[in-house]
C-alpha cells in the first residue's frame, strides 16, 4: 500500500509570490535546504536535476520527470529508483486562501514493491526536510511581501 508523507504550512503572501520563488529553480540554492541545487525547466515531460539533502543521509542527485505543473498552483514530478522497485510521486502545491494568504503543501507518495519500506525507514528525515523547505519558503515569501520599495529583493 502506498505511503504518503506531507507538510503543510500557512504563508502570508499571494500565490504569485510563492510561485515566483518555487518556479525559479536556479535560485533554490539560496533558500531551499532540502534541494540545495536544482536545474531544469518546468514543462510536462521535462527532467529536473536535483540534489536531495536529507538529514543524516549523504546528498544524492536525483533526476525526476515533471508530470504536471500549473503556474501559481502546483508542480508534480515522478521518480523511479532501483529498477522501479521504488516509485515516488512528489508534489508542491499552492492553495490560495485569499489575495494575500496561501497554504503551501509539500509531499510525496511512495509506491512500488519497496517504496513503502523506504518511506517508513526515512520518515523522520523526509518529514524534517519537507518542514524545513516549507518554513524556508514561508520566510522568503513573507519577507518579499514586506519589503519597502528601497530595499533589495531576495527574489
Amino acid at each position: 500500500m502506498p505511503v504518503k508523507l506531507e507538510h503543510r504550512i500557512g504563508v502570508q503572501a499571494p500565490a504569485e509570490t510563492i510561485w515566483e520563488i518555487i518556479s525559479d529553480l536556479s535560485s533554490w540554492h539560496a533558500w531551499n535546504p532540502l534541494y540545495p541545487q536544482a536545474e531544469g525547466s518546468l514543462r510536462i515531460g521535462g527532467q529536473l536535476t536535483l540534489t536531495l539533502a536529507l538529514h543524516g543521509q549523504k546528498p544524492e542527485t536525483i533526476k525526476p520527470t515533471i508530470v504536471d505543473w500549473v503556474p501559481r498552483d502546483q508542480i508534480h514530478w515522478t521518480l523511479k529508483m532501483g529498477n522501479g522497485l521504488v516509485r515516488t510521486y512528489r508534489y508542491i502545491e499552492i492553495e490560495a486562501l485569499n489575495e494575500n494568504a496561501c497554504i503551501f503543501s509539500n509531499g510525496e507518495i511512495f509506491s512500488g514493491l519497496l517504496g513503502p519500506l523506504v518511506a517508513r525507514r526515512l520518515r523522520k528525515p523526509i518529514r524534517r526536510g519537507f518542514a524545513e523547505m516549507g518554513e524556508a519558503l514561508k520566510a522568503r515569501a513573507e519577507y518579499a511581501e514586506g519589503l519597502e520599495d528601497n530595499q533589495p529583493s531576495l527574489l
